[in-house]
Order: C-alpha cells, then sequence, then structure tokens
C-alpha cells in the first residue's frame, strides 16, 4: 500500500521538470497566485481556500465550498565560476501544482483538503565542460504537502489546524575527477515521507485581522545520497547523515482592509540553524518579512508585494580538514539558496458569480555569492562563485458554490 502512495505521489511530482528551486531556502515565497501577488503574505490575511498551509485558521473566511486548482511556472537562472569562467546550470523551468478545497460547514466549523509543490532546489551542470566542469553536479530536492485543514470559528476569533503528510525526492550526482576524486557513489533517487502539522489563529474586527501560524518540522531521511556525497567529497565519516529536515516555522501577521485597500505584513522566522541536515551544512535561522497590498473593486482586484529574506547559507571557515571547503563547494555549486530580494504583483477577475482567474509574476534580481574553497587550490579552484536570479508565473483558477 505504501509502494503504491508513493508512485501516485511521485508522478504528481513529476509535472515538475528536472528541479524546483524555491526562494526563501528551499520554500516557495506563498501558496497561491492571490498570496504570491502580495509577496507572499498568508499569516495575517486569508486568500480563501488557498490558505490552508500558511494559516489554517483563515479558511473560515469561506463562506460556500471554494476549489482552486493552479500552478507556478518558475524560472531560475544559475551560473557558477570554479576558476575558470561561468557554466550556466540547464535546470531552468519547472511547473510547480496546487491545488486547495475549502468549505464552510456552518455552526463555525470549516474544513479542507489541500495539495501544494511547497519547496525545491536544484542545478544541472551535467553538459558543462572544461576545467573541473562544475563537477557535472545533477542536484534535485522536491517537496510537496498535503494537507486537511480543520478550523474553527466563534466570533471574531478562529482557530485552525492542519496535519500535513510530506513527499519529498532527493537525487545527488556529480564527477570529482577533476577535483581530485571520482564518479558520485550516491545511488538512484531517495524518496521518503514525513508527518507534520500547522496550527494558527486569527482574529478580526472592523477591517483589522491578526494572525498567528506555527509549521511543525518535519524529518526526511533520503538513504544513500548526502552521506555518500560527503564521503566522495573527502569530509569526515558521520559528519552529514541523510536525514533532511524541513525546518520549524513561527510566524504573524496582520492586514487592515478600508475602502477596497488592504495593507498586510507578515514576519516569519525559519528555524533552518536546528533542522537536521541544514544545520551541518551550516544553514542559519532565517528571517522573512513580508509586505503587500491589495486594491479591489467590483469583480476585479490588483496586487503588488515585496518579500525580503537575508540568505541562510554562510560561508563555512576551513579548518585544516578540508570540511568548510567541501561544504562551501556543495551549498554553492548544488543548493545555491542565495537569493534574498522578491518583487511581486498580480490580478484577479471574477468572470461569472462562481468563476474567477488569478495571475500573480514574482522578480527577483539577481545575488552574486563567492565563497573560498582553499582546501581545492591545487585542483586550481580557489573559490567557488555563484550567480542566481528567478522569474516566477502563477495562474490559478477558481470555483465558488
Amino acid at each position: 500500500m505504501k509502494r503504491s502512495i508513493k508512485l501516485a505521489v511521485a508522478a504528481a511530482v513529476a509535472l515538475t521538470s528536472t528541479a524546483a528551486f524555491a526562494t526563501n531556502g528551499d520554500h516557495l515565497i506563498g501558496m497561491g497566485a492571490k498570496a504570491r501577488g502580495m509577496g507572499g503574505v498568508g499569516i495575517g490575511m486569508s486568500h480563501g481556500a488557498e490558505t490552508a498551509l500558511s494559516n489554517p485558521a483563515l479558511i473560515t473566511s469561506v463562506k460556500g465550498t471554494e476549489i482552486s486548482f493552479g500552478g507556478t511556472i518558475f524560472m531560475p537562472d544559475v551560473e557558477t565560476n570554479m576558476g575558470a569562467g561561468y557554466s550556466k546550470s540547464a535546470a531552468d523551468l519547472s511547473v510547480i501544482p496546487e491545488v486547495a478545497i475549502a468549505q464552510n460547514l456552518e455552526n463555525g466549523i470549516s474544513w479542507g483538503i489541500g495539495m501544494y509543490g511547497t519547496a525545491g532546489m536544484g542545478t544541472d551542470y551535467r553538459d558543462a565542460s572544461g576545467h573541473t566542469s562544475n563537477a557535472n553536479m545533477v542536484t534535485n530536492l522536491q517537496l510537496m504537502q498535503f494537507a486537511v485543514p480543520v478550523a474553527y470559528k466563534m466570533g471574531g476569533l478562529s482557530i485552525g489546524v492542519a496535519p500535513v503528510l510530506q513527499y519529498g525526492s532527493l537525487d545527488i550526482n556529480y564527477d570529482t575527477t577533476g577535483i581530485g576524486g571520482g564518479p558520485s557513489t550516491t545511488k538512484g533517487v531517495a524518496q521518503d515521507f514525513g508527518l507534520g502539522y500547522d496550527i494558527g489563529a486569527a482574529y478580526t474586527e472592523e477591517g483589522l485581522t491578526v494572525g498567528a501560524s506555527y509549521k511543525s518540522a518535519i524529518d526526511m531521511v533520503y538513504t544513500g545520497q548526502i552521506s555518500a556525497a560527503a564521503s566522495d567529497f573527502a569530509m569526515p565519516a558521520g559528519l552529514l547523515t541523510d536525514h533532511l529536515e524541513q525546518p520549524a516555522e513561527i510566524g504573524i501577521g496582520a492586514s487592515y482592509e478600508i475602502a477596497g485597500n488592504t495593507f498586510a505584513v507578515d514576519f516569519k522566522q525559519i528555524k533552518w540553524g536546528s533542522a537536521k541536515g541544514y544545520k551541518d551544512f551550516g544553514w542559519e535561522d532565517q528571517n522573512v518579512i513580508i509586505l503587500g497590498y491589495q486594491y479591489s473593486q467590483d469583480a476585479w482586484a490588483v496586487r503588488a508585494g515585496y518579500n525580503y529574506a537575508k540568505s541562510p547559507i554562510k560561508e563555512q571557515a576551513e579548518t585544516g580538514n578540508g570540511v568548510g571547503s567541501s561544504l562551501n563547494m556543495l551549498n554553492l555549486l548544488g543548493f545555491p539558496a542565495i537569493v534574498e530580494k522578491h518583487y511581486t504583483v498580480g490580478g484577479s477577475y471574477s468572470l461569472s458569480k462562481v468563476t474567477s482567474v488569478d495571475l500573480a509574476y514574482v522578480y527577483v534580481p539577481e545575488s552574486e555569492v563567492t565563497f573560498a574553497t582553499p582546501a581545492y587550490t591545487g585542483a586550481g579552484i580557489s573559490s567557488v562563485t555563484t550567480k542566481h536570479s528567478q522569474d516566477a508565473v502563477t495562474a490559478q483558477l477558481n470555483f465558488k458554490f
């Protein structure tokens, strides 16, 4: 049975191409076109059914039944220089799906179902040539979450909880022959399931909504991937395990609506620094600040937003055993989650009382990071430099009954 479920989920994940980049670390900045059009706002402002994973308490805003189908076309642009010019990653296009359903059962109770591509990252240098060939590195981490939010509203107060089933897959391949090693000893694509939960609360009165949310950590084990890579990059045994835990998050948010204008702000902290795997790679906790604006009138709405989060990846000092250099290389070559600023716009239009469409565009200007790799100087690699920018378009079709 578990194998059948895993195959079904893998088929859904196959909707994405070779890799799915994300923006706050390896997380998408928001779930759904409305949220993404406002920089990812979703803790203190309801977007209907699509709010299930950002703050499950906010699905109580749905009056009857709401169904949303959508997806994001994600277009990262990544180039890395390991000492002899830049090579461009071929992992430059992904399609990330999402489905959300929410229903108000009256008596203050609401429930829903959500399936989202929530996170991922990767690069593809298999066709790179020349000096070191960027180790012909190919990485691909993909995560999907399935949630069943349940919420209760009493007066202006709403509380909600969403049990979460997470599916993840990780594939790492490379050839370190040009830097003193050999072909990768990782074995195929590793997959795993993990369980977690999201909880949230919100209070609304006279146009003002305030909210808070907590996401639990979800541990994942990708057998034969990370530990083998650590060995191939000459790290001490046991330094990196095959655990890669999606970190806990805590957040607060608020929005205020007046005369069709809505102003919103969210703040959340992503706990990379205590997550298994990420903390071993030297990632640090990440503070995310989100500002969003919406103007709505009759059948249409327009949105804009800004999302800022300092990169969680930090340069590791070389301690004389090559570990710092190897971590710096793996982070920038295989998992370059270094982008920080996100500018967004979006809009909605109601085609009828039942049907509406949403669009959002996210622009991420280029970030450039250089980390020292003194342990690889003998191979002509004293440092690694990576450039990373992104564009993304999200479209969504909604039905309200």
